[in-house]
């Protein structure tokens, strides 16, 4: 039986040109390189999963690599990239900062940085998760990081960059990583897909982008857990019950619940939400969503805002022209309102019923005062 490797792993990227939704990062990073204006140390953050270590790792290869191509990428064919490929490089040294924050360890780098390097030019250091130092470790580092050999160049990535102080700050040029596009993450997962020869739905697809937050690690993950659930056929319906995602028809249900003010058909669909085991907490952000969603349809300038798959945002625009503006900001404010006290009632599940009934007097006040004008 062969090894399975995941899809992060199997499909991580290996040349700029193959890293998603960060295009002006690497068109920087790869400017430099032809202009052979590299930094002594540079600051990769932003979200997990958005790909800080993985450009790292390729920038470490490219700056090393013997042959690059005109587009500046590394060749692959040579030494230094086979050495790369194969996990046996000298010149790319990673340090896990979460594991190894104390002084002792960044000593013990310190010690290497003097080292040259065998083969190429630069010995690159990638510490991740840079934050989780000590702040000892950071004092130790500063004069290496300020004054390092001309051989050595440091790459400092993190999920949180407002814990790392200044005077390591000021010592580094800061790229900060964008979340990925749901979009983006669609059409990456549609070629993963493609080429394991899985069967699939886009607006399933769309469902495990809108999950995984713009983290593409996530988005792997959890396609690889639907792929083994839904026996390669990943359909929107096996999607949504596999990861516990509550089905946009009932958004859309409800609302029309609210509009036509039934607050007894309203209760009714809420308790049956809850039989399933749907979460409050995710049932307010969802309905959010979903009122925002539609308000975003209201113009077609922001039409485009609108993050889910072309069959269910369709519906959405359809759907959009049955309410009116003035609907919608009022339930989204009385929802706002719910979310804010949520946590502090005692009564969580009557707090959801008398958000739901206000939801569904929005248009009762609007008919009353035109009646009574």
């Amino acid at each position: 039986m062969d090894n399975f490797i995941v899809s992060a792993r199997k499909y991580r990227p290996a040349t700029f040109s193959t890293v998603v939704g960060q295009d002006s990062l690497i068109t920087t990073l790869k400017n430099a390189i032809i202009k052979k204006q590299l930094a002594q140390a540079y600051l990769f953050c932003g979200p997990r999963g958005v790909g800080k270590t993985t450009c790292a790792r390729i920038f470490a290869k490219t700056i090393n690599c013997l042959n690059p191509t005109p587009e500046m990428e590394a060749c692959g064919e040579c030494e230094s990239c086979k050495a790369f490929a194969e996990q046996r490089s000298f010149n790319i040294h990673e340090l896990d900062a979460a594991s190894n924050n104390s002084v002792d360890g960044i000593r013990n780098l310190i010690e290497q940085v003097r080292v040259p390097p065998q083969i190429g030019k630069y010995s690159v250091y990638i510490i991740d998760e840079v934050h989780m130092l000590s702040s000892q470790a950071f004092n130790s580092f500063l004069k290496t990081l300020e004054e390092p050999p001309a051989h050595a160049i440091f790459i400092l990535a993190t999920t949180e960059k407002h814990k790392i102080i200044p005077t390591i700050l000021s010592r580094c040029q800061i790229y900060d990583f964008n979340r990925i596009k749901v979009e983006d993450i669609v059409k990456y997962l549609e070629g993963i897909a493609k080429n394991e020869d899985v069967a699939y739905e886009l607006e399933g697809l769309n469902i495990i982008a809108q999950k995984a937050d713009g983290a593409m690690r996530d988005a792997l993950s959890i396609f690889d857990q639907i792929v083994s659930y839904s026996d390669n056929n990943i359909a929107y319906q096996k999607v949504i019950e596999n990861l516990n995602v509550l089905d946009f028809q009932y958004y859309f249900t409800l609302t029309e619940h609210f509009l036509a003010g039934d607050f007894a058909a309203t209760l009714k669909v809420y308790d049956e939400l809850l039989s399933k085991g749907f979460d409050n907490q995710q049932f307010i952000t969802g309905m959010s969503n979903h009122l925002r969603n539609l308000l975003i349809c209201k113009d077609p300038q922001t039409a485009q805002l609108l993050e889910v798959g072309t069959a269910i945002a369709e519906r959405y625009i359809k759907f959009a022209t049955e309410c009116t503006t003035d609907f919608l900001v009022k339930a989204l404010d009385i929802i706002n309102q719910a979310d804010v006290t949520y946590k502090q009632s005692s009564n969580q599940r009557l707090h959801l019923e008398l958000m739901l009934i206000r939801l569904c007097g929005i248009n009762q006040e609007k008919k009353k005062t035109s009646l009574s004008g």
